[in-house]
């Protein structure tokens, strides 16, 4: 086992413990929580190593870094997730590899991604990511709609060609009333999915935690977490 496999082995293994764990306290299946693999700025290498260590949902956040690297890793079976803000000059692009774009936060973009879909003959999985800071009107700079919009939004996905609706997602705010209230603010988004799946029974995906907060979306009842950091290191610093 080379030196990279073996340190990415053993991360993993302490992820796994911690979502165990995390399962187990709040009196939840292991099998109810999906770990994705956050691999922006590692190579492509790593994401090969993952999938032999048996990841089998990985996430990016910029087009120019993903792109080259789903192709490079083509002949593995893996669920791509785009996660990061998106705009409608990479949609096209990002449709040839994603199977979920996790940023949906605006009807300009459900428009394209659905052009992109049916164009590439695709069904794209897509998730409203959530602005919990929106509401305070202390919008921070990391994307996503309103509360309030979700289900205006959801209603295009859903009459969208080539788009599926699978759920919801969010990023722990940095600003206003759950800025370092992780727990509170997933609990938030949990409430917000409850309504959502009344209108919409299918779209059951909820995205949220990351690295130093998985306990706490776990703990809410996430149904993805979005790990990188703790799998893959401390990340190199961007030219």
């Amino acid at each position: 086992m080379t030196d990279r496999k073996a340190q990415l082995a053993a991360n993993l293994a302490q992820v796994e413990e911690r979502i165990a764990s995390a399962c187990a306290a709040a009196g939840r299946k292991r099998e109810e929580v999906t770990l994705i693999v956050v691999t922006k700025t590692y190579p492509a290498s790593d994401v090969r190593i993952l999938h032999q260590l048996g990841v089998r949902h990985v996430a990016e956040n910029r087009d120019q870094d993903a792109a080259p690297k789903a192709t490079a890793c083509a002949d593995f079976s893996l669920t791509w997730h785009f996660v990061g803000q998106l705009q409608t000059n990479k949609v096209r692009s990002v449709t040839s590899y994603a199977d979920v774009v996790q940023s949906v936060d605006r009807a300009k973009l459900v428009t394209a991604l659905s052009a992109a879909a049916v164009r590439g003959e695709r069904e794209l999985g897509c998730l409203i990511q959530v602005a919990l800071d929106a509401e305070s009107g202390e919008r921070g700079e990391r994307g996503g709609v309103a509360p309030d919009g979700v289900e205006e939004l959801a209603a295009a996905i859903d009459s969208a060609p080539g788009l599926r609706l699978d759920g919801l997602m969010t990023v722990a705010p940095l600003a206003g009333e759950y800025a370092g209230r992780q727990r509170a603010a997933f609990d938030r988004l949990m409430e917000i999915s409850s309504r959502l799946r009344a209108g919409h029974p299918a779209a059951n995906m909820v995205s949220a935690g990351m690295s130093g907060d998985l306990e706490d979306a776990v703990a809410a009842g996430a149904t993805h977490v979005r790990v990188g950091t703790a799998v893959l290191g401390v990340r190199p610093r961007l030219g």
